[in-house]
């Protein structure tokens, strides 16, 4: 017998990921119902795990929406797009005006602005909230990015921060913005997430070209990085990674993984999001191409079979000074993808008056989530001292941490050149660095032949306003 109108919050959708969220909030003193469209699955979650709190399980929608306490409090954990849409669709004629419906997914924040806006119409609220830390996370205490309206997360507040992973006793979530802000903010987080791992692997790379060294002994490098200012999750897992054997040949595990990296379209989002925006998020753009650049398979073997190298040879003379380099290298890389990130938050924050706290954020990512790290501390600090920072690498301490490694990062990516190992996530942030700091850039170059062949108009140095030239008749200038 279904009990009616007694769960403070329901699960629908009790894949791995629902689940383990259902059992958090479970584990954390709420009633939770639960419901999956198979209720043998549903069944199962309560049969294994029934001692970890109240469970009230429904094998219909109709039964699982009244047994929720009022407003009704629903996380839909399925897959993005038209599934999510059938979910919500069959949902929205039980409910009553003031319930609230959580899509927990990595739904595409335009998906996210248009559900809200439906749902706003009929009474509801909508709130598409970012959750990271995978299947472990979500049991034990992921980063939250809820978005929708403040008074929703008035009611869903409390119950999200007390699942959600704690810094310091501070809880890893906190409310973003209106309508897709979460989903906008937790999408950046994954473009993050691919710059990092693509810069992991480029550190790693080095380390085997550079210094001809095993997995393992990468592995111990990674683990000794992680015990200082790399510390991160990231960081650590490569570690283990790198250390594991396989246990079908005995060779070292990440040298019989294929070398073909996937993905599952976030980072191409957000990538997308930043030409959109007119954001150079390049670091984040690169990571993404170089996952495509991998698995474009006749062409590396078109490529092999027929490109020259013309590389020197690499002949590390002091192997302790070429790890620091790397990892110098590695760590002003990262600052560059995590500030271009957090300036793609910003613009679209002021293009869509989301009004987000880029602070809040990077407090909220310190743990739980997939890029925590022990420097999201110095990020909020930035963000404290000027909320209104325009550039995170202008930041007093990251400036002086990148100023302190930039000549190891431009031996790193030089020596990379002449050798022909491809880092395009150090060589595009450098590139970056490099070009946001200078006086002047080629550009003005690019807008003369923009007004020569399309009368595109251009700006002055010496005076206001725009001007085009004249250029197939006599060259005279003239007020656009």
């Amino acid at each position: 017998m279904v009990a009616t109108g007694t769960a403070q919050i329901g699960v629908t959708g009790l894949a791995v990921m629902g689940r383990n969220l259902a059992r958090n909030f479970a584990r954390n003193g709420f009633t939770v119902a639960v419901h999956n469209r198979s209720f043998a699955r549903t069944q199962s979650l309560v049969a294994e795990h029934g001692e970890e709190g109240t469970f009230v399980p429904s094998e219909s929608v109709e039964d699982f929406v009244a047994s929720l306490a009022r407003p009704r409090k629903i996380v839909v954990m399925v897959k993005a797009g038209p599934a999510t849409d059938a979910v919500i669709d069959e949902l929205v004629p039980l409910l009553d005006e003031g319930d609230i419906v959580i899509d927990a997914g990595n739904a595409h924040f335009p998906d996210t602005r248009r559900r809200e806006a439906a749902l706003r119409e009929k009474g509801l609220h909508f709130v598409g909230s970012g959750v990271s830390g995978g299947e472990e996370g979500a049991l034990l205490g992921p980063s939250i990015m809820p978005g929708g309206t403040r008074e929703s997360y008035e009611v869903l507040g409390p119950i999200l921060e007390a699942i959600s992973a704690k810094v310091d006793g501070v809880p890893c979530c906190t409310y973003v913005g209106p309508d897709g802000a979460g989903h906008f903010v937790k999408m950046v987080h994954n473009g993050i997430e691919y710059a990092d791992m693509q810069l992991i692997a480029e550190a790693y790379d080095l380390l085997k070209q550079g210094l001809g060294a095993s997995a393992a002994q990468i592995g111990e490098i990674f683990a000794q990085w992680n015990t200082g200012d790399l510390e991160s999750f990231l960081i650590e897992i490569t570690a283990d990674v790198l250390a594991h054997v396989d246990a079908a040949t005995g060779a070292a595990f990440v040298d019989i993984v294929l070398d073909q990296a996937e993905q599952k379209g976030t980072g191409r989002w957000t990538v997308q999001n930043g030409l959109d925006l007119g954001v150079p998020i390049t670091g984040i753009a690169e990571a993404t191409f170089a996952r495509a650049l991998s698995g474009s398979v006749p062409q590396r073997e078109a490529a092999r079979a027929a490109l020259p190298a013309a590389t020197l040879p690499w002949d590390v003379s002091d192997r302790d000074a070429f790890i620091e380099d790397v990892r110098q290298a590695l760590y002003a890389s990262k600052v560059v993808a995590y500030s271009q990130g957090f300036d793609q938050i910003a613009a679209a924050s002021a293009e869509f008056g989301w009004d987000i706290d880029r602070g809040a954020m990077a407090r909220i990512w310190r743990g739980g989530c997939i890029i925590r790290a022990r420097f999201l501390n110095r990020i909020t600090e930035a963000y404290e001292r000027d909320p209104q920072l325009p550039l995170l690498l202008a930041d007093e301490y990251f400036t002086a941490a990148v100023g302190d490694g930039l000549a190891a990062w431009r031996r790193i990516v030089a020596g990379a050149a002449q050798h022909g190992v491809p880092v395009p996530a150090f060589s595009s942030s450098l590139s970056y660095y490099d070009g946001v700091r200078a006086v002047t850039l080629p550009a003005n170059l690019i807008q003369a032949q923009r007004d020569f062949f399309g009368a595109h108009t251009y700006r002055r140095t010496d005076r206001d306003g725009s001007f085009h030239t004249q250029w197939s008749t006599d060259r005279t200038e003239h007020d656009a």
